[in-house]
């Protein structure tokens, strides 16, 4: 399952056969998860998203107390003769935190449900963050940078790809920490705000990993 409905840029990515919109239930989507080899680097880890149980999240405390019971994203079937190299790859691109999971997939045309491989980081994974400040999260979000580039366009891209998969498919803890990078970014622009954490570009050299790059890591959850 992926949290991205966005279609590839290129055509490296038409190894599927089939793009389902849809939901799963019993989760919650939260950017807690540090990424040290994507949109961050171990010295300087981002943030990006995964889905923790339902039932773990109610227990924390969470400035963002509410989320939608469906968990908008797209079900991809891959062609058989990729699968092999889909799974290589993946599993290489998830090392950071992220495990195999299974869960129930409801398609948004009404079509039986599909059984979906997930790749969720848990919270007992080193890389779980766990509940933050989200004025703290966006600022952290804003300068973070890794070898697959910014981590804000990592954010503005996953909104943006949520938007467009259904009238009801926005998130509101994904907006609220995309409004919050734009008014740093507007204010920044402006001159009300100085921003640090430019000095040092990293090098995006993931930018173009295999076939399956242009998906990229927004599909995680």
């Amino acid at each position: 399952m992926a949290a991205n409905g966005a279609p590839p840029e290129t055509d490296e990515f038409w190894i599927f056969d089939q793009r389902v919109p849809g939901w799963v239930t019993g989760y919650v989507r939260r950017f807690w998860q540090a990424s040290q080899d994507h949109r961050g680097t171990p010295e300087a880890p981002g943030r990006v998203v995964t889905l923790i149980e339902r039932s773990h999240w109610a227990s924390l405390v969470d400035a963002h107390d509410s989320a939608p019971e469906k968990v908008w994203g797209v079900a991809y079937r891959i062609k058989a003769d990729k699968v092999a190299e889909v799974k290589e790859y993946l599993d290489i691109r998830e090392i950071n935190g992220y495990t195999i999971h299974y869960t129930p997939f409801y398609p948004a045309d009404g079509s039986p449900l599909i059984r979906t491989l997930v790749y969720i980081g848990t919270p007992d994974n080193d890389q779980f963050t766990g509940p933050q400040d989200p004025q703290a999260l966006a600022e952290h979000i804003y300068v973070s940078e890794g070898p697959s580039g910014l981590n804000r366009d990592y954010l503005l891209s996953l909104e943006k790809a949520l938007n467009e998969l259904s009238p009801e498919s926005g998130d509101a803890h994904v907006t609220d920490l995309s409004n919050r990078v734009r008014e740093i970014e507007r204010k920044r622009r402006e001159g009300e705000l100085a921003v640090e954490g430019f000095e040092h570009p990293v090098s995006h050299e993931f930018r173009r990993v295999s076939s399956v790059d242009e998906q990229e890591e927004t599909e995680k959850a």
